[in-house]
């Protein structure tokens, strides 16, 4: 623990000062800072489900400060930065939030993980995390808010275009739990060049494989080579483009479709959530769908805007349009296509 470090305005001279504060405070928060304090080498942390079964995964402490000094390299964010910690610390996002402001010594505001954090703060921070849908409902007042980073899902373009001129610098964060949180980031505002692409942190070595999925070297925070289900496209030896998972990638007729891509296009038209996928299909062995999260009564509506919409190839307009009233999440908010996509029974 890092002799700068506060929780709540609260200075502490020892960890059982500090466990002593956190266990009448948060049990979430207690129970993951006395893992911190045990004598093993590791913690144990669940990953997110948002692409299978979560399951528990053990992450070396010193790997979890090699991440927060990374990160701290990265956006000049040291000793004394006030931070705010607005996510659970049951997932890996909000726990390396507190390693952050344990290792680097921050002054850490720990509040609800609220869809709103901001309107029940009033202070200003120099560094927070949050995930889109609490970026969404904080615009008015982001500008408390020096450096965001955004993760747990896609920032629509949309939002990306409520950012443009806010004084607060975000960034979109590229991870999973196995890397520890974020390994690459990249600049939703204040951009300088026409297309931002993911830049990867201090001490990450990347290249693809002959799927031209993302493979991570990055021997400060993980054992082994982390090879993904990415697709993406090599910039540079530091930067990269997202493409979609390899998992997802629609065969229609022979013709390879990226169905985050097409969900890209398909935000520019659709206010609501929603998602592309592919079924079977006795012709073209699979078809494009695309479904949209409430009820049936806006199909017309939709069904013009595409018959308008030219930023789609033929190739990726949907077939067919399905509505469900809910669709199926993980615990972090994250939408599960494949048990989503059970519920239309097709």
């Amino acid at each position: 623990m890092h002799s700068s470090f506060q929780l709540n305005n609260q200075s502490f001279s020892s960890q059982e000062t500090l466990l002593k504060y956190a266990e009448n405070f948060s049990d979430e928060i207690y129970q993951f800072l006395k893992e911190w304090f045990n004598d093993k080498s590791y913690v144990v942390v669940n990953t997110s489900g948002s692409t299978g079964t979560p399951k528990p995964i053990q992450l070396k402490k010193a790997y979890m400060k090699n991440s927060a000094l990374a990160t701290g390299e990265f956006f000049s964010i040291k000793e004394n930065t006030t931070a705010l910690l607005c996510m659970s610390t049951n997932y890996i996002a909000g726990k390396m939030m507190l390693v952050r402001a344990l290792v680097l010594g921050w002054k850490l505001d720990c509040i609800s993980p609220v869809s709103n954090p901001l309107a029940i703060t009033e202070k200003a921070y120099d560094f927070a995390a949050m995930v889109p849908l609490q970026l969404q409902n904080s615009l008015e007042e982001l500008h408390r808010v020096d450096q965001l980073i955004v993760g747990g899902g896609v920032v629509s373009n949309n939002l990306i275009k409520e950012l443009q001129g806010l004084v607060t610098k975000v960034f979109a964060t590229y991870g999973m739990t196995e890397t520890i949180t974020h390994i690459a980031v990249k600049k939703l505002n204040h951009i300088e060049a026409s297309k931002p692409f993911y830049s990867v942190l201090p001490n990450v070595d990347i290249y693809i494989d002959e799927r031209s999925c993302l493979c991570i070297k990055a021997s400060k925070v993980s054992d082994s080579l982390v090879i993904t289900n990415d697709v993406v496209q090599l910039i540079s030896e530091s930067q990269f483009e997202w493409l979609g998972r390899f998992d997802n990638v629609i065969n229609s007729g022979g013709i390879k479709l990226h169905p985050e891509k097409i969900e890209e296009k398909l935000s520019k038209i659709i206010d609501t959530r929603f998602f592309v996928a592919g079924v079977s299909d006795t012709v073209l062995g699979e078809k494009l769908i695309l479904v949209v999260e409430g009820n049936s009564d806006n199909k017309e509506c939709i069904e013009e805007k595409l018959k308008n919409f030219n930023l789609l190839t033929k190739y990726e307009k949907p077939k067919s349009i399905f509505f469900i009233a809910t669709f199926v999440e993980t615990e972090t908010k994250k939408i599960q296509r494949t048990k989503t996509l059970d519920l239309l029974n097709l």
